[in-house]
């Protein structure tokens, strides 16, 4: 049985299959993001939070001055470990991928709902900045009382 989760990334990447091969045929860059979160338990009673984001130029044009931006992480709930919530490139040509990464902890017990990252880029026959989005998140349970994992009951049940 597929859960909510691998419906919605199965969704999401048909969706971004069909438009991608739409602007494909256009001169122009097509850009796509993927955004994941990774929760890690800490045993000082805080969780980590790895954020990365692959960002993908679907089109047949080179984006220039591409720049990355995820501030949906607040400082209220959330500490800075490493890198940062921004990042830039000169370009992205046809066909290629970058990724960001960077590393939050939080000792906040709650459901965080975050946005997706924005990515802006220039196409050297507009003069506007052209707006791209990540794909979205789940909303995250931060410090939830989680059931112990029973590994051994779950490889028994594949059998």
């Amino acid at each position: 049985m597929i859960n909510l989760k691998s419906k919605l990334l199965i969704s999401a990447i048909v969706a971004l299959f069909f438009v991608s091969t739409t602007f494909a045929s256009l001169d122009a860059p097509f850009v796509i993001a993927h955004k994941k979160v990774d929760l890690t338990r800490l045993k000082s009673g805080s969780e980590k939070v790895s954020i990365s984001i692959d960002v993908y130029n679907q089109g047949s044009a080179t984006a220039y001055d591409v720049s990355l931006t995820d501030d949906s992480w607040g400082p209220e709930v959330f500490n800075l470990v490493s890198g940062n919530t921004s990042k830039s490139w000169e370009r992205l040509d046809v066909g290629s991928v970058v990724s960001h990464s960077f590393v939050l902890e939080s000792n906040v017990k709650g459901l965080f709902y975050g946005a997706p990252a924005v990515i802006k880029f220039r196409i050297p026959t507009k003069a506007a900045m052209q707006e791209a989005y990540s794909t979205p998140i789940l909303p995250l349970d931060i410090l939830a009382d989680r059931a112990p994992e029973k590994k051994f009951e779950l490889v028994s049940s594949f059998r």
